[in-house]
């Protein structure tokens, strides 16, 4: 089976290579194309454009698109639904707003092409070694390309969720549950760095990871980490987030389902960029207004 990725980042290669190593005929096409000579040599056929990535094929064209969600994926979407024909596939494996998948979906069909929305988890090394996938689109069209899901997963590492945009539903709540275990995880090595004990955070990950009830692998990396430097010295604690923790929080407020924890996760995400700490000022202001509280006042 032909199957073309658009976007070789570290997730696009790595599935690209696990395609390759399962069986699968692979073409690639990435903006960077200093990486022919490397992509070539993993046995993927590099294109320099989509015009040229279309070419390759002999029969039903498979597209998978493994781009940042955003203006990026839409102007992709569209130069390459543009030059599909009936009963040809695209896949978006980026993490996309449900949204827009639906519509993405809709359009599609409009022109009788398939289009499946794929959430992917497992990181990099997933990618590369088996994944886990939640898919949406057409069901009987999905039949035609499970094989490609069942050989680059996990074994029970995927699943069809339905029409267009439940695949990346489901991945955005999943995204928002990872949220919250994350913040867990790291309130709970808070408190161990500022008790009265000396713990070894590497081995409190180890033996956390080993039979208890938080074992996982966000424990499994913790260990890592912490065992290489437990005092985290050399690094910001600033959080970036992707996107699907807020889509998430929006998600349940609109249909006013609480979820407290994966809200006040993504607050303390925010919080880590706020290097001005402008309204904590107003707060220690006001303290100090009404009940003469000191202000720590900076240093000249």
């Amino acid at each position: 089976m032909e199957i073309g990725i658009i976007g070789l980042g570290k997730m696009g290669m790595n599935i690209a290579e696990n395609m390759v190593e399962k069986g699968f005929t692979v073409y690639g096409l990435d903006v960077n194309t200093a990486l022919k000579e490397e992509v070539d040599a993993k046995g993927i056929s590099f294109a320099e454009t989509i015009e040229e990535l279309l070419s390759k094929f002999s029969g039903k064209k498979t597209i998978w698109m493994m781009l940042p969600a955003g203006d990026i994926t839409e102007t992709i979407f569209q130069k390459v639904t543009a030059q599909l024909s009936a009963g040809d596939r695209i896949i978006d494996g980026g993490n996309a707003h449900f949204e827009d998948s639906k519509r993405r979906g809709a359009a599609c069909a409009d022109q009788q092409l398939h289009f499946f929305d794929v959430g992917t988890s497992g990181g990099v090394s997933g990618a590369r070694n088996g994944a886990c996938m939640m898919i949406g689109g057409d069901a009987e069209a999905f039949a035609e390309i499970e094989k490609i899901f069942a050989a680059i997963n996990v074994e029970n590492g995927y699943l069809y969720t339905g029409p267009s945009g439940s695949g990346h539903y489901l991945k955005m709540v999943h995204n928002g549950v990872e949220y919250g275990m994350m913040q867990a995880i790291g309130e709970g090595f808070n408190v161990l760095q500022h008790a009265e004990y000396d713990f070894e955070m590497g081995k409190v990950a180890k033996v956390w990871n080993n039979g208890s009830v938080i074992r996982s692998w966000l424990m499994e990396l913790a260990q890592d980490f912490l065992t290489e430097n437990s005092r985290l010295d050399d690094i910001e604690g600033v959080i970036q987030s992707s996107g699907e923790g807020q889509w998430t929080v929006q998600e349940a407020m609109k249909m006013q389902v609480p979820v407290p924890v994966i809200a006040q996760s993504l607050m303390v995400r925010y919080a880590s960029l706020d290097e001005e700490k402008y309204g904590e000022k107003v707060v220690a202001s006001l303290r100090n207004g009404f009940g003469g509280h000191a202000v720590v006042k900076k240093e000249d």
